[in-house]
């Protein structure tokens, strides 16, 4: 057997000499025994063949797993797993993420114990400012404001009456039937009398402010959300009774870092777009902005606000508010999920020449509406990036995008032989 050096090729070179057994020395020899040897002899080179051929098509196939061994080391990508650096417009803004909850929301507390009567309200029920929601049947406090009020009206009785003496007094002593003394002290009467009905006043409001408290109203115009006791039910004081809520204005409190919080201002216009319309877009504006950042994430806090005059949007829901913070600007964009950011510097992975590049990036403007983020350097219009790097990518990864198959590595061993060729071979030899 001879190996081609070149194609790797096995080239299998037999000969064969006709060896005649011994035989007794007889004149002549039959013409079928000659014909036995020559078949016998044919039978052993066809062995000897398939042997050297099996070798030859075992090399060539160990060599042709090995190169698609190499082959499937290369990360195969997908069309969806790779992003192309394009010239778009983006637009400038700020976007937050968060619950959308009415701007207006109170909890309506218990203020002397007793027991809930005349619960009027329910989930649902839609309230008045100062509308009478509930009573408290609390011990003692009736009462104390029924004797408090009666405090009062003796007291205003004996205003008058003392009233009427200083009066008298007065005339008395202008015409002499009444020395100063006595005017003096029929004067200090009517103003002991005076304090007295102050006193029972004071008194009387006190005991008033602990009865309307027993009165459970509405702080605001809304409605009910929340019920947390029933009729007849025993509280104390401080404890929760109702949640009204006015969802005619709607509130997104949302964080952002530093560096977009110094874009946004009270009075910018809002974008709002909700997850169960995903196709319709609400209009709000910024409402406040947090003065301090907070010490542990270095966030500042941002507040927008929603209009919902016609109470069709529900709150609670998870919405999206981008806050237009300026005009938009045209520039090369990546997907933002291509990017990683370690904090100090970003970076992508690039695909160049069938293998992954790490490559610095500097950032622009973000879109977080269409997920695209601008690149201001490090990457040309047209490149290739990961679209969005698992844990673990590592730079100069060989890649394989689907699409591209003169990407697909070759395989530079020959196809093995066939075996009406494998056959001739040693037919050949043998003759």
């Amino acid at each position: 057997m001879r190996r081609n050096a070149v194609t790797s090729e096995c080239t299998p070179i037999l000969r064969f000499t006709p060896h005649t057994p011994h035989t007794p020395h007889t004149p002549h020899t039959p013409r079928t025994q000659w014909r036995a040897i020559a078949r016998r002899v044919a039978a052993g080179a066809s062995v000897v063949g398939a042997a050297v051929l099996a070798a030859c098509n075992g090399a060539s196939e160990a060599a042709t797993a090995g190169a698609d061994t190499t082959a499937a080391r290369a990360m195969m990508l997908g069309p969806q797993d790779v992003a192309v650096a394009q010239m778009l417009e983006l637009g400038s803004g700020v976007t937050l993420r968060g619950s959308l909850e009415p701007a207006q929301t109170v909890v309506v507390k218990s203020q002397v114990a007793g027991t809930v009567r005349g619960l009027r309200v329910d989930r649902g029920s839609t309230v008045r400012r100062g509308q009478t929601l509930a009573a408290i049947e609390a011990a003692g406090v009736q009462s104390q404001a029924t004797g408090a009020r009666a405090q009062v009206a003796a007291a205003q009785a004996a205003v008058a009456l003392a009233r009427q003496r200083l009066e008298g007094g007065r005339k008395l002593r202008d015409a002499g039937a009444m020395s100063e003394i006595d005017f003096r002290t029929v004067e200090a009467n009517f103003e002991a009398a005076q304090a007295q009905l102050a006193a029972a006043q004071a008194q009387a409001a006190t005991a008033g402010e602990a009865a309307r408290r027993a009165t459970v109203t509405s702080p605001l115009d809304g409605a009910v959300s929340a019920r947390m006791v029933e009729e007849g039910e025993a509280v104390g004081a401080s404890d929760d009774l109702l949640t009204v809520v006015d969802t005619r204005v709607l509130e997104l409190a949302g964080q952002v870092g530093i560096e977009d919080a110094q874009r946004v201002r009270v009075g910018q216009p809002v974008v709002f777009t909700l997850d169960a319309n995903p196709g319709q877009e609400y209009r709000g504006r910024v409402a406040r902005v947090d003065p301090r950042a907070d010490p542990g994430t270095r966030q500042v806090g941002v507040y927008v606000q929603l209009p919902n005059a016609n109470q069709r949007v529900i709150a609670g829901q998870f919405a999206r508010g981008r806050v237009l913070t300026g005009s938009s600007a045209r520039g090369i964009a990546i997907p933002a999920t291509a990017v990683r950011d370690t904090g100090s510097a970003a970076h992508v992975f690039v695909i160049e020449n069938g293998k992954l590049v790490k490559r610095a990036v500097s950032l622009g403007a973000r879109d977080e509406s269409q997920g695209l983020v601008a690149v201001t350097s490090g990457l040309r219009e047209g490149e290739r990036v990961l679209a969005s790097p698992a844990p673990g990518t590592a730079e100069g990864t060989p890649v394989t995008v689907a699409a591209d198959t003169s990407a697909r590595p070759q395989s530079t061993v020959p196809p093995a032989p066939t075996t009406d060729s494998a056959r001739s071979t040693p037919e050949k030899g043998g003759k």
